[in-house]
């Protein structure tokens, strides 16, 4: 039996920083003594470089090596031993207790072992600690009930042992003894240890008052882990506890979780139409759709929520997929809906022509008229992907405008279409250092346009880039709140998350994309003639040209940039 200093590297570190961690391996566990153990487990971690997580990890994966190597009497049965020596290890005590445990965890769901003789020491050390004979904190006190499966009849076989071999043990029953140290737990409001004790030991006493004191204090998980024992009568009191407080989405998961649909049918479809009110807020409509699963009744009230933003085609379209009757066209509530917010439009900002740019001779004009400019905005759209973890859709379309007109690129039909001469068209506008580029938290789309088209040189690099996010930071509200706050109106923004691959993309949404990039460019005039007009020591005054990006190389994006583009 030896022990050989071992110097233990993190195989997925990829930084240059060198750090190590001193272990003891052992090749023989046989003769070893818990406290010994123990001792060269502290100064594996006292004499580590790690930060303290990192050690956790390292120190566990040993340990579970360790108990394959055999310590007697066995590895379970180690392992209480080593719980019954640790509190006098101090500071370090409850860490190496839920260090060896997990380890013990781990190691159990492969082997079969000494458990039935660990499962009596675990019962003995459970009634030592609940009775303070041998301090852990309550974690490690539920951690030994469910990893060495104690129940109530080995906790009574101890105590019938406890009885003759201890004259100092006070008669008790095993559930007169769970119960007391259970109600001190509750006392102290440790519900969760208490409910998780009440339910491994299948203890029922308790009722309605206890899941009220557990709503009072927030301990909403415990709560629900408490009902979902009791079964369904307590569920359906949490359920109610839930809409009493106004939180409908608890109330809604836990509906959902436990089938109790018929039973709650009102709340249900009230927790619904709040989830689909909210993604229709964000622009989430295929979302909200897609959740409502053919509801009638929600899929009515989708409609009304289209109708209340003044997505007009999304009635028509909602009213033609569902067959719904009685509600009027989208023409109609044109005309009738005076009362919604008002929300700019091309005519307010002097936008006389808005063009769609899907062939050779267009993509031409449109560049040739854009060189002229000093200054235009830039933004793009594409189809939104509600798969998690999926890759994000190609960019559909760019649109740039001028105080006086808007380009829509088809940037699917032309990059399939005439490849090299939209890259040499849109080389000669975004890489240009004549022209002003403007835009909105522009870099997200830069690398979305990159990971789009990679083989376009374009999108490798601008020139003359002015991100007015940078310059508006405190501005609340995204590019519409900004709108508001300098132009007096903000922008609609129902159709944000719409499909932008369908053809012919509808009269509202080529608005939609138009407006975007040409409010860019009436934001920009009104900030520098404010600037213009500013003092010196004027608090009004704008600086935004300390914020001109003269020349922004795209560099190629990770994966790490391709998960976190649609967030941006």
């Amino acid at each position: 039996m030896g022990w050989d200093d071992e110097t233990v590297k993190q195989p997925e570190e990829k930084t240059h920083e060198s750090w190590t961690l001193s272990l003891h391996s052992l090749s023989d566990l046989s003769h070893i003594s818990p406290i010994v153990f123990l001792y060269l487990i502290k100064e594996c971690y006292a004499s580590g470089t790690l930060k303290a997580t990192r050690k956790f990890g390292v120190l566990q994966h040993q340990v579970h090596q360790v108990l394959n190597n055999g310590p007697r009497p066995g590895p379970a049965t180690f392992v209480i031993h080593c719980l019954y020596a640790l509190p006098i290890f101090d500071i370090y005590c409850e860490g190496f207790s839920h260090l060896i445990i997990s380890s013990l965890r781990r190691f159990l769901k492969a082997n079969l072992v000494d458990s039935l003789q660990a499962k009596d020491l675990a019962a003995h050390l459970f009634v030592d600690m609940v009775q303070g004979n041998v301090y852990h904190d309550e974690r490690i006190l539920v951690k030994v009930v469910e990893v060495f499966d104690v129940r109530l009849t080995n906790l009574e076989d101890i105590i019938c042992q406890l009885k003759v071999t201890n004259i100092n043990f006070r008669p008790v029953t095993a559930l007169t003894l769970l119960e007391q140290y259970i109600f001190k737990l509750i006392e102290s409001q440790s519900y969760m240890t208490a409910v998780t004790l009440l339910e491994h030991f299948s203890i029922r006493q308790s009722g309605k008052s206890f899941l009220l004191a557990m709503m009072e204090k927030k301990e909403f998980r415990a709560a629900e882990k408490w009902a979902t024992f009791m079964g369904k009568p307590m569920l359906c009191v949490l359920v109610q506890e839930y809409v009493d407080r106004k939180m409908l989405k608890y109330a809604y998961v836990t509906i959902k979780k436990n089938n109790l649909r018929q039973d709650f049918a009102d709340v249900y479809h009230q927790c619904k139409e709040s989830s689909m009110k909210q993604l229709a807020e964000k622009g989430c409509w295929d979302v909200a759709e897609s959740k409502a699963k053919g509801d009638k009744q929600l899929i009515e009230y989708l409609v009304y929520l289209a109708m209340e933003a003044g997505y007009l085609e999304k009635v028509d379209e909602l009213c033609d997929r569902y067959t719904l009757q009685g509600f009027p066209k989208a023409k109609e509530l044109d005309a009738t809906l005076l009362h919604r917010k008002h929300y700019l439009c091309l005519k307010e900002l002097g936008i006389e022509d808005v063009t769609w740019v899907d062939q050779v001779d267009s993509l031409h004009t449109a560049t040739c008229y854009i060189e002229e400019s000093k200054v235009v905005g830039v933004d793009c759209e594409w189809k939104p992907n509600y798969v998690k973890g999926s890759k994000p859709n190609k960019v559909s379309i760019m649109q740039i405008a001028s105080s006086r007109s808007v380009f829509i690129f088809d940037l699917i039909k032309l990059s399939g279409d005439v490849p090299h001469i939209l890259d040499n068209c849109l080389s000669r506008i975004l890489q240009s250092p004549s022209i002003l580029k403007l835009g909105y938290n522009f870099q997200c789309d830069m690398k979305q346009l990159a990971s789009s088209y990679e083989t376009l040189g374009c999108f490798n690099h601008f020139e003359m880039l002015l991100d007015i996010w940078n310059v508006f930071k405190e501005s609340s509200g995204g590019l519409s709140g900004l709108a508001e706050e300098i132009l007096g109106a903000g922008l609609n923004k129902t159709r944000r998350n719409s499909d932008w691959e369908q053809r012919p993309l509808s009269q509202n949404q080529l608005e939609y994309a138009a407006l975007d990039a040409a409010v860019l460019v009436h934001i920009f005039h009104h900030m520098r003639d404010r600037s213009q007009q500013a003092t010196v020591d004027d608090n009004d005054k704008i600086e935004w040209k300390s914020s001109i990006i003269s020349h922004l190389d795209n560099a190629k994006t990770t994966k790490k940039n391709v998960r976190n583009r649609t967030k941006c």
